[in-house]
């Protein structure tokens, strides 16, 4: 879901300020002009503790704040929306849907919040420079962000951005398991209107339908 490759980068530094502080506010700035986009991408995991490892594609969309829709294509379609209230996950095999509620702000994945729009980079989390992550686009920087909250399902990120654009082009957690889950962005196009009928979600029929209260 920014690897600062050192002093290379010229990012018109504050006197005071550390490049990778620098780079993290010109990302926040930059994101926050951003009011949708759409993307290909490829989803990696590895590692945990089953040592597993799985690639899917797909597309996705994002409508600040807190639209997503990201639609697996390959090797197995799922799909995944969020209209800001309401989380939709859909398994075709599996003939489910499974409906939740969109938790508040302050109880948010950091990870996710942040494409969604409901996170900050220097107010959520403290930003170091990392060497660009394996599978991440070539030519791209990093920046390895620790959340300065604790988050259930990842213990640190990092974004891959294209160094003069600052477009996003890869996110990459590792959790307390040791499993990287990693995305790459390709075709990314930003501010191109997507409306809100993008986010809405309709229940297939008979498709078994979970909710918070038929799980307790």
């Amino acid at each position: 879901m920014l690897a600062i490759a050192g002093a290379a980068l010229v990012l018109h530094v504050p006197a005071k300020a550390s490049a990778e502080e620098s780079l993290a506010e010109q990302l926040q700035r930059k994101y926050a002009s951003i009011k949708d986009f759409s993307a290909d991408f490829v989803h990696a995991y590895q590692g945990g503790v089953l040592k597993k490892q799985i690639t899917e594609r797909g597309h996705v969309l994002i409508k600040k704040p807190g639209k997503m829709r990201w639609e697996y294509v390959a090797p197995e379609e799922k799909v995944f929306v969020s209209d800001g209230v309401k989380m939709y996950s859909y398994l075709p095999q599996d003939k489910q849907v499974i409906v939740t509620a969109v938790p508040p702000d302050d109880r948010a994945s950091t990870a996710a919040a942040f494409l969604a729009g409901r996170a900050d980079l220097a107010r959520d989390f403290t930003t170091s420079p990392t060497p660009l992550p394996a599978g991440m686009p070539a030519g791209a920087v990093a920046l390895k962000l620790v959340p300065k909250s604790r988050q259930v399902d990842y213990d640190w990120l990092v974004l891959a951005v294209q160094p003069g654009s600052l477009a996003i082009v890869g996110l990459v957690t590792v959790d307390a398991q040791g499993g990287q889950s990693s995305f790459s962005f390709a075709n990314l196009k930003e501010n191109v209107g997507l409306s809100d009928k993008a986010f809405t979600f309709k229940i297939p029929r008979g498709v078994e339908v979970v909710t918070e209260s038929s799980r307790r």
